[in-house]
């Protein structure tokens, strides 16, 4: 766990984009690791992702089938041949060899095969919508992971200021200047804050085992994984913009799209059933010599079948309604998802505006107030002019409000990963610009 770094983990955004110093106590950042090659090794790795993309590469294999004829079919055998048996005695008594070759009725080879294209098609732009479920997912599990790091350095940071004042509420009972229930009241959330320190390494251990998952890492771990520091990512664009962006370029709306488009190719081929279809045979017939050796001529014979669609009622009115069925699902199915996709951008990008106006109120308004008032009466209690537990609460609102600052920008990076998972947007990690 990087306790020791933690604390520096979280980069105020006034500060990061004034370009401030990170704290002295950062010494590993150079060695911290970035999102994106995670994010380059779970595209390559992911379980899901390889699954999606095999089941798209079989999508694309029932293309060139779809539109293929059937076999031919090859026969040979003996026609009018007389009993008893004798190849020369009856002048049609013939050897014949024959072939046969099914033709659909015109335009249901290219139906079958602009079914299979949107099928594909629906497929592809599916595995699309898995691979950017994954990267939303591990940009979510990133920042979970540094809030979890972060949180055991504001806790760990806290224990030390806790350690302090129970030295001081000692040194103070010892002079008679202070209760020794000063002492025992910090002592209280010493212990209270190591069992958040407990809690909190297990939430890592969860967090690191999540994204061991999503990296499909098997045998390395992932202790090794640092996360960088915090700061608070750039919206992608307006919010008219980016419900367009969602509706036109959402991966899954492009597959429900193709779904509808083979759908209607579906019902198109079965009517087209109604049509009859063709078998086309050719054969060729050799004679034998006459009983008296005079030869025969040899024989051609070319035929051409048609089925009769006659049981519509129980075959092909059944197939025409279940594709016509289809359709209505496929269509209903893209418009909820049309409609769920607006609701959820508009609640991720509420959210995120929530949260960066949250970030920086506790950064430029409620962390310096918490730490001037922790300031201001650690003085006042040296001097017997406060009780320990006004001193103690307000350390205790300096840790808070560090908390609620990292959890605010770690709620606000994780709406932003869900807009560009909405929007089908490559994933960004510029940090927001300085406002004046």
């Amino acid at each position: 766990m990087a306790i020791a770094i933690a604390i520096a983990m979280l980069v105020p955004p006034a500060e990061a984009a004034a370009g401030a110093p990170p704290p002295a106590v950062v010494t590993s950042m150079a060695v911290a690791t970035p999102i994106e090659p995670l994010i380059d090794e779970a595209l390559r790795h992911n379980s899901e992702i390889a699954a999606a993309r095999a089941e798209g590469d079989a999508a694309q294999q029932r293309i060139a089938p779809a539109r293929a004829l059937e076999d031919p079919m090859l026969e040979t055998g003996i026609v009018n041949a007389p009993l008893p048996f004798s190849l020369r005695r009856e002048d049609m008594t013939m050897k014949m060899l024959g072939l046969s070759q099914k033709l659909p009725y015109p335009g249901k080879r290219d139906l079958r095969h602009d079914v299979a294209v949107a099928d594909a098609t629906s497929v592809s732009h599916a595995v699309d919508e898995t691979a950017n479920r994954v990267v939303r997912d591990v940009r979510v599990a990133y920042d979970e992971l540094r809030l979890s790091v972060t949180s055991q350095g504001l806790v760990t940071a806290t224990l030390d200021t806790l350690q302090q004042l129970v030295a001081i509420a000692e040194a103070r009972y010892a002079v008679n200047q202070a209760t020794q229930s000063d002492a025992l009241q910090a002592q209280i959330q010493v212990v209270r804050m190591q069992q958040e320190l407990l809690r909190l390494g297990q939430e890592e251990t969860t967090r690191r085992s999540e994204l061991r998952k999503l990296l499909g890492r098997h045998d390395e771990d992932t202790a090794s994984i640092t996360p960088t520091r915090a700061v608070l990512l750039e919206l992608p664009a307006a919010p008219e913009a980016l419900q367009k962006a969602a509706q036109e370029q959402r991966p899954q709306l492009k597959s429900l799209a193709a779904l509808i488009d083979k759908s209607n190719r579906e019902v198109e081929l079965a009517r087209r059933e109604y049509y009859p279809d063709f078998e086309v045979r050719f054969g060729y017939g050799q004679r034998d010599r006459t009983l008296d050796g005079m030869p025969r001529d040899d024989m051609i014979t070319l035929t051409v079948a048609v089925n009769l669609p006659l049981w519509r009622k129980s075959r092909l009115e059944p197939r025409v309604a279940e594709a016509t069925a289809m359709r209505r699902q496929a269509i209903s199915l893209a418009d909820g998802q049309h409609l769920e996709t607006r609701a959820a951008l508009e609640r991720e990008i509420a959210s995120e505006r929530q949260q960066r106006e949250s970030a920086r109120l506790y950064r430029g308004t409620l962390m310096p107030q918490t730490d001037a008032a922790f300031d201001s009466a650690l003085a006042a209690y040296r001097v017997g002019r406060v009780d320990f537990l006004t001193l103690l609460e307000a350390r205790m609102r300096v840790y808070e409000t560090g908390l609620g600052e990292a959890e605010a920008i770690a709620g606000h990076n994780k709406a932003v990963a869900e807009i560009d998972f909405l929007t089908g947007r490559a994933p960004g990690t510029a940090p927001l610009e300085a406002q004046p």
